[in-house]
């Protein structure tokens, strides 16, 4: 089972650990891009365009800065760099042995900047979200689209692919033909008063709650139905149209 996560939009940077070294990154197969894109950051962000290709504000001129030391900056695994509230109720850090095992073997996170990560990547607190077009690259959806599908593919291995990711980030590949039907969707239905809507705030926590539960329990579905049965024994209301999983939360849940 490969459980594929969006990135946070914030990220904690480290206080000290090693530069970027893009040959220590999982998924070695994406190290051309990777490098392609890195080197195309670290340009614009030496220019004066940055915010405004980078659709950052006057207050953050330190990420700024960061993208333009990718290099230098000291990384963390990424799964302490990503913060925000999918990552927060995810909780990796206070997962036991056994758990942190399952995370690190099963859990990738989609990226702009590097295509897809393990949780244990050293990673920078890096600027980059996936709709940006990039001087003399082009769009970076563009770079991950040829390469990420087959990526997928061989990390599934034949499994299942939980997949998580947000809109911008299924832009980057989605999963092959092959794949498809072995690819869970999820989207989060908050219910109140009889009416269910998509409220980002539960969409990311419950996405957390979620993967904790399944690295919690130990549950490797090897189906999406296999998913819906061990997500519904650990209490989540799941409803399924073939591939697509519809959770449904009420009131603080």
């Amino acid at each position: 089972m490969l459980i594929l996560l969006p990135p946070s939009e914030g990220k904690t940077a480290a206080a000290d650990g090693p530069p970027l070294d893009l040959d220590a990154l999982s998924f070695p197969r994406l190290h051309r891009v990777r490098d392609q894109v890195s080197r195309a950051l670290v340009r614009l962000a030496g220019t004066r365009r940055a915010a405004e290709v980078l659709g950052l504000g006057p207050t953050q001129a330190d990420a700024i800065e960061t993208d333009a030391r990718l290099f230098e900056v000291p990384c963390a695994p990424a799964g302490s760099v990503y913060t925000g509230v999918l990552f927060g109720e995810l909780d990796l850090a206070s997962l036991d042995a056994d758990a942190t095992a399952r995370a690190d073997a099963s859990v990738a996170v989609a990226s702009a900047l590097f295509g897809l990560v393990r949780v244990g990547d050293p990673i920078p607190a890096y600027r980059l979200s996936g709709t940006v077009t990039l001087p003399r690259l082009g769009p970076v959806a563009g770079r991950w689209r040829p390469v990420l599908p087959d990526v997928l593919d061989e990390a599934a291995d034949g499994g299942l692919l939980v997949d998580l990711r947000s809109g911008a980030y299924v832009n980057l590949g989605k999963p092959s033909a092959d794949l498809a039907p072995r690819t869970a969707t999820v989207r989060v239905l908050h219910e109140q008063d009889g009416r269910r809507t998509v409220v980002s705030h539960f969409n990311k926590a419950t996405k957390g709650r979620l993967v904790r539960a399944l690295l919690v329990e130990g549950a490797q579905p090897t189906s999406v139905d296999e998913l819906v049965v061990a997500w519904r024994d650990l209490g989540w209301t799941v409803e399924q149209d073939g591939t697509r999983l519809d959770v449904v939360t009420t009131g603080a849940h």
